[in-house]
């Protein structure tokens, strides 16, 4: 069972992805926030799925792209760190990524899939590794984090944005 990391294990701007994970198995929360996604976005029309809140914000695909985008991203700290990459990983704009990722040409089933296969690499990757590959330390972007960290990060951090589309995009004020 992977466990919670310690704060000395990952920067402290992600406190607040790694404190919104819950209690629990990670593998298991991960598997169910993927179903939790698609349950809330399914059966969105594209219209829908193209709302954004405010002017110069994401549309629901574009925060959908970006989880997805994040993920690959994390994955690929994940997977060098526990393998004991010593390089500094680089970081990414996530502004420009959402720019270039064209998300809203897509249908926001595509969108699903590609997170959902995403994920389902994540959960790979990360059953596959021992305590010891997930406690090794690395650099990404400039800062010193562990794999596990980055395991809770990834989870934390579909919960925030799952929290912001209920909150901004799908509330009944709009």
């Amino acid at each position: 069972m992977l466990k919670m990391p310690e704060t000395n294990e990952y920067p402290p701007y992600y406190m607040g992805y790694v404190n919104n994970v819950p209690d629990g198995e990670l593998l298991q929360i991960l598997e169910d926030q993927q179903k939790e996604t698609k349950k809330l976005l399914k059966d969105l029309s594209e219209e829908a799925a193209e709302y954004k809140y405010a002017p110069g914000k994401w549309t629901i695909k574009e925060v959908l792209g970006h989880i997805t985008d994040t993920e690959r991203i994390m994955c690929y700290r994940l997977l060098s760190i526990a393998r004991g990459e010593k390089g500094m990983l680089p970081g990414y704009h996530d502004d420009e990524y959402v720019k270039r990722g064209q998300f809203n040409r897509f249908s926001l089933s595509d969108l699903l899939h590609h997170q959902a296969l995403v994920r389902q690499h994540t959960i790979l990757l990360l059953s596959s590794m021992d305590e010891e590959s997930l406690l090794q330390r690395g650099n990404a972007n400039g800062s010193e984090v562990t794999a596990r960290a980055i395991a809770y990060i990834i989870a934390g951090h579909e919960n925030h944005h799952r929290k912001l589309i209920k909150e901004r995009y799908l509330s009944s004020d709009h």
